[in-house]
């Protein structure tokens, strides 16, 4: 069967999902998983046995070092862990998991599954001031596992020039839900993070889901929670927030997706990617076009 296509108990399972109480579960979850309890020890080596968790690339690697579950889920790896291609035409991958799809914008419109698509519009908002700069450009979703590592980096440099919070649902993004959800990413609470880089610009958007109780930048700390009611803008123009290929810039609080967009003719190879494929931070997934590579090495 078409790896795209939702089965039978795949449909009845995002039907489902539209009945529960996302937020009421989020808040339990992000009260939950900062607690010192008793039993978290126990809770985190089942949870490793369970998902098969690799802990030999944490910083941290005996359990006991981490007070709260949120602390062993957000757990920092060893630098040698994720070695990042740092050749100045290599796009890298945000994060580790999979690709849920990835491509071509088609003028304004994203393509989710098979049958399923959103629009620039509905993903970025009214607020995002950049919305147009993505036109016609080039999208990569990836889905990060309970097992993955959680935090997010830069595919590339790139100095912040908005970021926008905005409020949504909290369905699943697990593999089934973009068969099955319509508008999944543009329906989900989100934060967007828009780069100026030196081959136009290129967006960060990670996604909440149920259990995702939190999410969080490097320049701003804690974003959401509190889950709020209306877009919120913050500016960036003129702060001089410059990140490098590679480094840190979020952190889920629980498991989500990331979509990367760039702008339009200037990456190439995302196509290449398969679907399903596993990723890790720091692989290469797509090379700047060889006039944006001259341009690069120009003085």
């Amino acid at each position: 069967m078409d790896s795209f296509l939702a089965t039978p108990w795949q449909k009845l399972k995002g039907a489902l999902f539209h009945c529960f109480p996302h937020h009421l579960l989020s808040r339990l979850t992000y009260w939950a998983t900062r607690r010192r309890l008793p039993f978290n020890r126990h809770l985190i080596r089942a949870f490793i046995k369970f998902f098969n968790v690799d802990m030999d690339d944490a910083v941290l690697e005996n359990i006991a070092a981490y007070e709260t579950f949120n602390q062993f889920f957000t757990r920092e790896l060893k630098p040698q862990a994720r070695p990042v291609d740092h050749h100045p035409e290599v796009i890298v991958s945000p994060c580790d998991g999979k690709i849920s799809m990835r491509g071509d914008i088609d003028s304004n419109t994203l393509l989710q599954a098979k049958g399923r698509s959103f629009s620039l519009n509905e993903l970025l908002t009214a607020a995002c001031r950049h919305s147009d700069d993505f036109t016609d450009g080039h999208y990569c979703a990836i889905y990060l596992s309970p097992r993955d590592y959680h935090r997010v980096h830069m595919p590339c440099d790139g100095q912040l020039a908005e970021m926008v919070y905005v409020p949504g649902r909290l369905f699943s993004v697990a593999p089934y839900a973009p068969k099955t959800i319509s508008k999944l990413y543009a329906r989900n609470e989100r934060i967007i993070a828009v780069f100026k880089t030196s081959h136009g610009y290129m967006a960060s958007v990670m996604i909440g889901a149920v259990n995702v109780a939190a999410i969080e930048t490097v320049w701003q700390g804690l974003i959401t929670p509190p889950h709020l009611n209306a877009p919120v803008h913050y500016n960036y123009t003129g702060k001089n927030i410059n990140l490098k290929k590679g480094m840190h810039m979020g952190t889920f609080n629980m498991g989500s997706t990331v979509l990367v967009l760039f702008s339009r003719g200037h990456i190439t190879g995302l196509q290449q990617l398969a679907s399903d494929q596993t990723l890790k931070m720091g692989q290469a997934i797509g090379r700047l076009s060889v006039k944006e590579v001259v341009n690069l090495k120009a003085p």
